[in-house]
């Protein structure tokens, strides 16, 4: 028996191989599925199944490529309805992988198709669970998702159901059960979940709060939908091709391999009105850019800012990237939906520079510099750009927190003739902020390197976790 937790940081998401007597289900995989098909091809195996715990929000399965390509059947929980092939199993529905058993459980929640499948080995004894989004570490879904989709699934009715499915299916289960979920720390699927990408469900009945015997329903169902933030705007849509199919991911990798000169470049960004991503790390990108380029790092969380900054997922996007860095960064857009590359410029942005075109930079100060001003100019207009939660836990005092999420929805309260210092955590999401503002116009902005560790670290700045009653500006 194998079983292989092939664990995705930047969307903080867990596919799963597993392997007995030559046979192989897949769980949860993402869109691109060459990795699974090459790790069957090594192990002289085929893969026969692909589970999916439900239709996901925040990423694009790779289940439909995967069975086109292998012949492996799709497998669904119960009230699952996708317009393409698959079978949708009954609650308790069992499936024989070599000689390994794996069980599906309904465990609506999450949403109402959302299953977990409980594995058994080849002495009989059950030894793990795959929880999807139901159960998390640390941490179990959030029951906000499908109403985006579905409008009469409110949150209530979908917390109580996944209080009932916790209780009743998976609570009673053996504490030495290894938990495999979907998703660790950093996903927008939960609120609270750990680092740790495993754990035995012993544990988890013990430290997990939403497993705390003693919550009646009504306190569950407060407790986890107390503190909950708007889900990224590509979720609705993300869900909506998981039921519904998608393009083969070969077809967009082939689109987004258009090379482009400089002049091509510039006259499919103006003929189509394609956003210019730049995926260049953030220091590399203020030195000099195309003017009206987006920063989105690929070294970050890539594809889960461009899904919450770019409200569309048909809009074209050309690409200014490091030739090696091109693969990656389509394939990344694909993973949550955003199939229009339309191109990239050939060689990067050193084409850009060759061909005598304009260019644009972001002016940027150092921590202990920044510290001085802030501490001699008490009017100095700053701009934090983390998370709420972030920021309620530490901040500047007397600085207002715009997030980076919301931050196309309240540039109105930012000021044309002011100039701003702008900061997140270490200097990724600040880039991105004044890219975005850049673009629409605002000109006085300075970014401050490092972020808010570099200026803790100076031991220069008042910081306090105070919340302030004030709003920005």
């Amino acid at each position: 028996m194998k079983i292989e937790q092939i664990y995705t940081g930047c969307l903080a998401e867990a596919a799963y191989y597993i392997e007995s007597e030559g046979e192989v289900a897949v769980i949860d995989p993402l869109r691109d599925v060459k990795p699974f098909i090459d790790r069957a091809t090594k192990d002289g195996a085929t893969i026969k199944y692909v589970f999916e715990t439900h239709f996901h929000a925040d990423f694009v399965s790779g289940h439909i490529d995967l069975s086109n390509k292998t012949g492996a059947t799709i497998v669904f929980g119960p009230t699952a309805q996708p317009s393409y092939i698959a079978y949708v199993a009954k609650d308790g529905e069992t499936f024989q992988v070599g000689k390994l058993t794996i069980k599906a459980i309904h465990t609506p929640g999450h949403t109402m198709e959302s299953t977990c499948y409980l594995l058994t080995n080849e002495q009989g004894k059950e030894v793990a669970i795959f929880t999807g989004d139901t159960l998390f570490i640390g941490d179990v879904g959030r029951p906000d998702l499908a109403q985006h989709v579905i409008s009469e699934l409110t949150e209530e009715k979908l917390a109580s159901h996944l209080f009932d499915s916790l209780r009743t299916k998976i609570m009673p289960l053996a504490d030495d059960l290894i938990v495999y979920p979907n998703h660790g720390a950093g996903s927008a699927c939960g609120k609270k979940m750990s680092k740790e990408t495993t754990d035995t469900l012993g544990n988890q009945k013990r430290f997990n709060y939403a497993l705390n015997p003693s919550l009646s329903k009504e306190q569950f169902i407060k407790e986890i939908l107390t503190g909950l933030v708007p889900p990224p705007s590509y979720f609705p849509q993300n869900v909506l091709m998981n039921i519904r199919g998608y393009k083969n991911l070969d077809e967009v990798l082939q689109q987004g391999y258009q090379a482009l000169s400089a002049d091509a470049f510039e006259a499919a960004a103006n003929e189509t009105d394609a956003l210019i991503i730049d995926v260049r790390d953030a220091q590399t990108f203020a030195k000099g850019f195309i003017p009206n380029a987006i920063n989105i790092g690929l070294e970050g969380q890539f594809a889960t800012w461009v899904g919450t900054l770019v409200a569309d997922l048909k809009q074209p996007i050309l690409l200014v990237t490091e030739m090696d860095k091109l693969e990656e960064s389509i394939t990344r857009l694909a993973r949550v939906g955003y199939d229009n590359c339309i191109g990239y410029l050939k060689d990067g942005f050193e084409t850009w520079k060759q061909a005598g075109k304009e260019i644009d930079t972001v002016s940027s100060i150092t921590a202990p510099d920044f510290a001085v001003l802030f501490n001699q100019i008490p009017t100095l207009n700053v701009l934090d750009v983390r998370k709420k939660s972030e920021y309620d836990s530490e901040h500047l005092v007397g600085v207002s927190n715009l997030p980076l999420d919301f931050l196309n929805a309240n540039m109105a309260q930012i000021q044309r003739d002011k100039t701003y210092y702008v900061h997140c955590a270490g200097g990724y999401r600040s880039m991105i902020a004044i890219s975005i503002l850049k673009a629409r116009g605002y000109e006085n902005l300075i970014d401050v390197t490092g972020g808010f560790a570099a200026l803790k670290a100076t031991q220069q700045v008042a910081i306090t976790d105070y919340v302030c009653p004030t709003t920005l500006l």
